[in-house]
């Protein structure tokens, strides 16, 4: 507790410019049942991280939405993860039920964190190994000029970045996992790399996943293409929004 205090105060100094890799933190922005920031985006804010939804993630989407795409659905409960039946509503017909009720807060402090990120002008990586989804993967970071990686995942990308790539190679500030396995049993090697280099990562775990080493664990179907389409939608609008907001900001 103390040290996570200490990360805390450490991210509050910081101004909104470039974030290295060596600023090693998992705090996530204060929340308080403050009422909303309601300034104007040209107008510059004191303390960012003193608003609990500076970027009104909230209002991106609602639990319905994530009902109607099938986020609930998980795998055959012959496949769960022991680690996974703290977000479960239930199994009807060996089918898994995630609980929609603890991913929606859940996604909206995944949200609120990646547009901080993007508001200081950090790095944001989108992962995903499913090749279905590759295209849809690699086109949202592109809309939101952010980069992807959907190939196989090289041993020591990150631990080993600086012969691999050479002296002063920057590492991202953020992962996001749109799927944290390599196959059905096999957890994603990018997961491990980034727990090593304390570098946060959000993560869309399914019911057959294991979501101690993501940072920001979001309860959900990883598989349906609604699903995904719709994780895309909310992380490219709140990466936009954190960047329109530095940008008009700095215009001041």
């Amino acid at each position: 507790m103390v040290q996570s205090m200490a990360q805390l105060q450490l991210l509050r100094r910081l101004k909104p410019q470039n974030l290295c890799s060596a600023n090693k933190f998992s705090s996530v922005p204060k929340q308080e049942s403050a009422q909303i920031d309601t300034e104007p985006a040209g107008n510059p804010v004191t303390n960012p991280l003193d608003h609990p939804d500076l970027f009104d993630v909230k209002s991106l989407f609602t639990l319905q939405d994530l009902f109607k795409a099938r986020v609930h659905l998980g795998h055959k409960d012959g496949l769960l993860d022991s680690y996974m039946k703290p977000y479960l509503h239930g199994i009807r017909q060996r089918q898994t039920v995630i609980d929609l009720e603890q991913t929606v807060p859940r996604l909206q402090l995944a949200l609120n964190f990646a547009a901080h990120i993007a508001y200081r002008d950090g790095i944001i990586l989108l992962v995903n190994r499913t090749s279905q989804f590759s295209q849809l993967v690699e086109r949202t970071a592109t809309e939101c000029g952010e980069y992807a990686h959907t190939r196989e995942w090289q041993g020591g990308c990150f631990t080993n970045a600086w012969i691999q790539f050479g002296p002063g190679t920057r590492l991202p500030d953020l992962l996001v996992f749109l799927h944290t396995l390599e196959d059905a049993f096999v957890q994603h090697r990018g997961v491990r790399d980034a727990a090593k280099m304390n570098i946060p990562s959000i993560g869309i775990v399914d019911s057959n996943a294991d979501p101690r080493l993501i940072t920001y664990p979001i309860p959900g179907n990883d598989d349906s293409p609604a699903a995904m389409e719709l994780y895309c939608r909310l992380f490219k609008t709140a990466i936009l929004r954190g960047k329109e907001r530095r940008k008009a900001e700095e215009k001041v």
